[in-house]
């Protein structure tokens, strides 16, 4: 397993591919669908509070955060899948999520050289793992607000790395 550090740098980034397994250590963003797609806008619109954020060699987790504790949703949804490629181009580096997303998207992680990984949806494990959580943006969102978590040890499988995936296509099959 490979340990990846955040902020990751981008000699990281080079020598993972799809298939590793990886350990994420480091703050970690948790947004969704309610907050993803406001800052891609936010990026597009150049708003200078987006630079808070720090989002070079950021990890950014498809997650809501509750007192239950924290796991995936599908990163394939409009509007998650639709964010990546702006919050990529904006230096996070691993998107972290589960499910297969479309070619284009894959093509756009390559392009601007961040990565998907998946997880298993274990919240008990990654409850475990997190050691801080804070909200950072859009408070009015609830679970679904924007945070960063502080984690050690945070498993995945790098699922699309330098325009390759561990999602094979069959004729005949969606995706």
């Amino acid at each position: 397993m490979k340990r990846i550090e955040v902020p990751v740098a981008l000699e990281k980034i080079n020598a993972i591919r799809a298939g590793d397994q990886v350990e994420i250590c480091g703050r970690v963003l948790c947004g969704r669908d309610a907050v993803l797609p406001k800052i891609a806008a936010a990026l597009r619109r150049k708003d200078t509070w987006v630079d808070s954020l720090d989002l070079e060699g950021a990890v950014i987790f498809h997650t809501a955060v509750s007192p239950a504790g924290i796991g995936p949703t599908t990163s394939n949804k409009a509007e998650i899948e639709e964010s990546m490629p702006e919050l990529a181009k904006a230096g996070v580096r691993i998107h972290l999520g589960k499910g297969m997303l479309s070619q284009g998207t894959y093509d756009s992680l390559a392009q601007y050289r961040s990565v998907f990984a998946v997880t298993p949806p274990v919240s008990a494990l990654f409850s475990h793992r997190t050691l801080s959580k804070k909200v950072i943006a859009f408070e009015e969102q609830g679970m679904e607000a924007l945070f960063a978590i502080e984690v050690n040890g945070l498993p995945a499988i790098v699922a699309a790395a330098h325009g390759d995936t561990i999602f094979q296509r069959h004729p005949g099959t969606r995706g």
